[in-house]
């Protein structure tokens, strides 16, 4: 199957009159990611993500649980529908913590060649956030807005054996979140997430990610933060079919917050 998202060109302009003001991060994401071929055409996708405040190992910002339901069309074309579960301390003093409710609904379609896998992936997120009267006051009720994503995978390997067990492949992807509803008024792009990664594969379905994430995000009319985070992630796959298949593999299609 061969299907090609056109180039997608983002242009963001803040208030000419307005100071721009950045701030920079360095963090750790730890998951745990995990799909399950329940049949041909039916599965499941979990993860669980934890991430640091800052200064690498500063405290813990946010956790995140997600699941979905997977209907394959085929083998390299699905649908997902799922919810997730955020709980974000907004302050470093644990003073509140903003919970976040996120129904989400995905298609990820993928072409593969012995030495190189390409994959892409439209999400759309329907966002409830509990609202912050301050970083350590909750307000009543909760925020909502829509946010679509567009990503784009490239994993390759090197060697004669390409994505086999104890071997090293490599992954590329570029990640752009855009925001849209009713109390979306500055903000129309969210972020941009670039990620450059390698991961040593301990058996036919399975492998183990290290990679480093660039964050350009909008958080405001002329607000930005500029993140770096290592990253570390374990992919784990289980194909419970009667009759398993030797080209099942990973989307590559890792999800993020």
């Amino acid at each position: 199957m061969k299907m090609v998202m056109p180039n997608v060109v983002i242009l963001a302009a803040a208030p000419t009159m307005a100071q721009k003001t950045s701030s920079t991060l360095q963090q750790i994401w730890l998951s745990y990611h995990n799909q399950i071929r329940l049949s041909d055409k039916w599965g499941l996708w979990n993860d669980a993500q934890l991430r640091t405040r800052n200064k690498f190992t500063r405290d813990f910002s946010i956790y995140i649980l997600r699941t979905g339901l997977v209907y394959y069309i085929n083998d390299d074309l699905r649908v997902t529908a799922g919810y997730a579960y955020a709980h974000n301390f907004p302050a470093s003093s644990k003073a509140v913590a903003q919970v976040e409710h996120r129904p989400w609904q995905q298609i990820l379609w993928q072409n593969r060649y012995p030495s190189l896998r390409f994959n892409q992936s439209i999400r759309l997120e329907e966002r409830f956030r509990r609202k912050l009267l301050s970083s350590t006051e909750l307000g009543n009720g909760y925020d909502f807005n829509y946010r679509l994503r567009y990503h784009l995978v490239l994993n390759f390997a090197l060697g004669k054996k390409p994505f086999a067990p104890k071997t090293f492949s490599y992954t590329a992807s570029d990640d752009v979140h855009l925001n849209f509803g009713k109390q979306v008024v500055y903000n129309s792009f969210d972020q941009n997430r670039v990620f450059l990664a390698a991961q040593y594969h301990t058996d036919d379905q399975d492998f183990l990610q290290l990679g480093y994430l660039y964050i350009y995000q909008q958080t405001g009319a002329s607000s930005f933060r500029y993140t770096h985070a290592a990253r570390i992630t374990y992919m784990h796959a289980i194909d419970l079919r009667k009759k398993k298949q030797d080209n099942y593999s990973w989307s590559g299609g890792i999800s993020d917050d």
